[in-house]
């Protein structure tokens, strides 16, 4: 039986603004807990996330929060259950990825009406893609409370010995490409560069390339610039031979071979800055991904939602704008390393602290990848989507087949599967 809620309507979405100006007026003098379910939060910010909650419940006095928390592989099927019971939370959180198959299917409340009441945040406060990304059918449906964006993480003493000058904005896939030839020893397990062949990783190749991924209203997948996107890729590997094999790496990943000194170069996220700087003991510092065509970079959004069916709206509400943009949540992430708030470029003074830090010295280029940041295609089914091209990719990474098959069978598995 299908128990998926009917599809976003005009008319649902006025009948869920009555329903929160009832259920305002009837619980405004009443204490309200506010439960809160979240797959940021690890256990190593467990007192963190305690803390905010006390300033919190500090400064909203007859609010509470009660918090749980999943791991991302279990998270989204916690969530999934516990709508089908009837007991969802009232404030949880969705990456941009699957935030359309929740917003479509008519679980989120809508909080246009409520950001333009704010009087702590307005929609300037964001990043402008950060906050566009949690819109659906032109309806917001939730506050963006934190960004990552992917870099390209280098080591400076490697590229020192091999007399290569360090990553700058000039730079394009001919310079990798260069650096990490000269850089790469295998006998001596040093390679020049790691970088994933998956999608989350050539959706943005593909844009460097002057291409991209799209998949309505058509499918594009196979295309002359995602072509050279995946040759860049996966080259790398079988006709550069600068980027370890599976058999390279035996078993070692490559975060661990880069804090080991074995790699050049590895494109990964901010969140991996903490890490390396508690474990490489050699210089490294960070640039801006270079492009082939363009630039173009990931960017990665979570929000803070309002479950449709809360009773506490307006509590709720109180909740997101304080993961969203309060001091102490900006400052608390820049302290614990715990992504970064979503602030737009205008309202940013807020992390000069996370700017001082020492390492890496190029920290600017997390906000300077801003400018070229992108997002995913995302449909309702996107577990089936990003499997379907996983497989091509990894297929022409064994060299099961070659690039341009590997491109033209995605194409054909994803128009099928957009034409269910």
């Amino acid at each position: 039986m299908n128990t998926s809620p009917a599809p976003i309507t005009p008319l649902t979405v006025a009948l869920r603004a009555f329903a929160v100006a009832l259920a305002l007026v009837a619980g405004a003098a009443m204490a309200q807990r506010v439960n809160y379910l979240s797959f940021t939060t690890s256990s190593e910010h467990f007192d963190a996330l305690e803390a905010l909650i006390e300033v919190f419940e500090r400064e909203n006095p007859g609010i509470t929060i009660a918090y749980n928390t999943a791991d991302f592989g279990t998270y989204f099927t916690k969530l999934q259950t516990d709508f089908a019971a009837g007991n969802a939370p009232d404030v949880f959180e969705l990456n941009y990825e699957n935030f359309v198959t929740f917003a479509s299917r008519g679980t989120l409340l809508p909080v246009d009406d409520l950001l333009a009441a704010s009087d702590a945040i307005d929609a300037g406060t964001f990043y402008p893609a950060a906050l566009q990304a949690f819109a659906h059918g032109g309806v917001q449906f939730g506050l963006p409370i934190t960004f990552s964006t992917v870099l390209l993480i280098y080591n400076q003493d490697l590229f020192d010995a091999a007399g290569v000058a360090y990553p700058d904005d000039t730079w394009v896939w001919d310079d990798v490409i260069a650096a990490a030839t000269a850089i790469t020893d295998a006998p001596n397990r040093v390679w020049g560069i790691s970088q994933p062949v998956q999608f989350w990783e050539f959706y943005k190749v593909a844009a460097q390339a002057g291409g991209g991924l799209t998949v309505s209203p058509t499918v594009q997948i196979d295309t002359p610039e995602n072509r050279e996107a995946l040759h860049y890729l996966v080259d790398k590997i079988q006709v550069h031979r600068v980027m370890p094999s599976d058999a390279e790496m035996s078993g070692v990943g490559d975060i661990d071979l880069f804090v080991n000194g074995q790699l050049g170069m590895i494109v990964t996220g901010i969140w991996m800055l903490e890490h390396f700087m508690n474990h490489a003991d050699f210089r490294w510092d960070i640039a801006v991904e270079p492009g082939g065509a363009q630039r173009a970079t990931h960017f990665f959004s979570n929000a803070a939602v309002v479950a449709a069916t809360t009773r506490v709206p307006e509590a709720a509400w109180r909740w997101v704008e304080f993961l969203a943009a309060h001091p102490a949540t900006v400052q608390t992430r820049i302290d614990r390393s715990w992504e970064l708030s979503a602030l737009s470029l205008e309202n940013q003074d807020a992390l000069t602290a996370y700017l001082e830090i020492p390492v890496p010295a190029s920290r600017h280029a997390v906000f300077e990848s801003l400018r070229y940041a992108i997002t995913p295609p995302v449909v309702e089914n996107q577990p089936q989507l990003e499997d379907i091209i996983n497989q091509e990719l990894e297929a022409a990474r064994m060299g099961f087949k070659s690039v341009e098959q590997a491109l033209a069978d995605a194409q054909r598995r994803v128009e099928a599967l957009v034409a269910r």
